[in-house]
């Protein structure tokens, strides 16, 4: 079990392994599993604590050289320099630090409102309870319009059709049966696997959990692109600028001692002269200025229902010149267009798009954008055209079947892959 994927492994075997039955868990044992696993949700939006954030700042150079100049002036009796330089950059962090705040309790807040509830089996009932509440072994009922909320198996399906546009970026229905898939090596290709993140959109079925919070694949990706996030543009040239008048401060401040030491100066009074030469090249109210322009923009985005968590992500959206996405369906609306309907020599048929518009008419079942886009393009009537029956749409055929008939007249129509079905006239 160690080395194969959960959807690879026996259904029986699995269900053993995980300690469940038809009864699903009891809850004191979903209780103990929810204590020893964690809660069902990925880590990757996990506040940072107080003192990491604090350390964050600090680190800048910028802010530690002004630190050590506050330091080193306060050290040599100019309390005035150390007042000042220390409030400006206490007043410039907090605020900082108070708006990232603000923006995680108001996106936790969000979260909280949208909380997504399953239907699990507990004890042998049925019973609502937060995803979040999830665990490995636990039996959940699936409906139209559910998220899967975790990654697990189908124990049975009635025409269950998952949305898996989050995972594989293919915006069409991805069809789900309780039949053993040992040999399906990637995701896309488990038929009896479920993944958190996805959507049911048809049908209806029950699944078993094995993997919950940052272990499923929506979490591993989540955990995955926050580990490795970059420094943003705004933070580097920070950083940049920090270090270029670092140095430029050191060279001038020791150049500047050397040459009163050099002359008959007193050693304090060159130092302090060093020191007030540092402080004065250095930008104190910088960070102050950045920060309160950086919280004008992040409350103006919220003013358009926009949540800035980073305020260096404000510089990253107004520096922006070109944005470039990929994967249609997942950041697009999905949706088709009929551009032409011909026979097999390629020439336009209105009889093809009449027989499509009858197999999208007729079907059962939930529509796909391709019927959508047919029954769009043709907005008529039936024609007296009756249904009979319909052969579902399965993944050994890769078509849907319709047979209807007017008066003497019946006609199979297939749609999906060509020849399927014998005698079956294919739009």
């Amino acid at each position: 079990m160690a080395a194969a994927e959960f959807w690879q492994t026996p259904r029986d075997i699995l269900c053993c392994a995980l300690g469940s039955g038809p009864n699903g868990l009891s809850q004191v044992e979903a209780d103990r599993r929810l204590a020893i696993f964690g809660a069902n949700h990925a880590d990757a939006s996990q506040s940072r604590s107080f003192l990491r954030k604090l350390g964050q700042r600090v680190w800048n150079p910028l802010i530690a050289m002004l630190l050590a100049a506050a330091l080193v002036s306060g050290l040599s009796g100019d309390v005035g320099s150390f007042v000042i330089i220390a409030t400006v950059l206490s007043l410039s962090i907090t605020l900082d630090i108070v708006q990232e705040h603000r923006a995680e309790l108001t996106a936790e807040a969000l979260r909280e409102s949208v909380a997504i509830r399953a239907d699990a089996v507990r004890d042998g009932r049925d019973i609502t309870v937060p995803v979040t509440a999830l665990v490995p072994g636990d039996i959940v009922k699936l409906r139209v319009g559910n998220l899967i909320p975790a990654d697990g198996i189908v124990l049975d399906a009635q025409e269950l059709q998952v949305n898996e546009a989050l995972m594989t970026g293919e915006p069409f229905p991805a069809f789900k049966t309780d039949a053993p898939c040992c040999s399906a090596a990637l995701p896309a290709e488990a038929t009896n696997a479920l993944f958190a993140g996805t959507s049911t959109v048809g049908g209806s079925g029950r699944m078993l959990v094995v993997k919950t919070g940052g272990r499923t694949r929506f979490g591993a990706i989540a955990a995955a692109l926050a580990a490795n996030a970059p420094p943003r543009a705004l933070e580097q040239g920070v950083h940049k600028l920090g270090l270029l008048i670092l140095r430029l401060s050191l060279f001038l401040t020791l150049f500047v001692l050397l040459a009163h030491l050099v002359a008959p100066r007193a050693a304090l009074e060159s130092f302090l002269f060093a020191v007030a030469l540092a402080v004065g090249l250095t930008p104190e109210l910088l960070p102050m200025v950045m920060t309160v322009t950086l919280a004008r923009g992040a409350l103006r985005m919220a003013d358009r229902k926009v949540i800035v968590k980073r305020l260096s992500a404000i510089d990253d959206l107004g520096a922006m010149d070109t944005l470039c996405v990929d994967k249609t369906g997942t950041l697009t609306e999905a949706k088709i267009t009929l551009e032409a309907h011909i026979d097999p020599k390629g020439r336009p048929s209105d009889r093809v798009l009449s027989l499509a518009h009858l197999n999208s008419t007729f079907q059962s079942g939930v529509r796909s954008p391709l019927d959508d886009a047919i029954l769009s393009a043709r907005n008529g009537t039936v024609g007296g055209w009756v249904r009979l029956s319909e052969v579902p749409f399965d993944f050994e055929g890769r078509c849907l079947s319709v047979l209807v008939s007017r008066g003497d007249e019946h006609i199979l129509i297939a749609k999906g892959g060509s020849g399927s079905h014998p005698g079956a006239k294919s739009p």
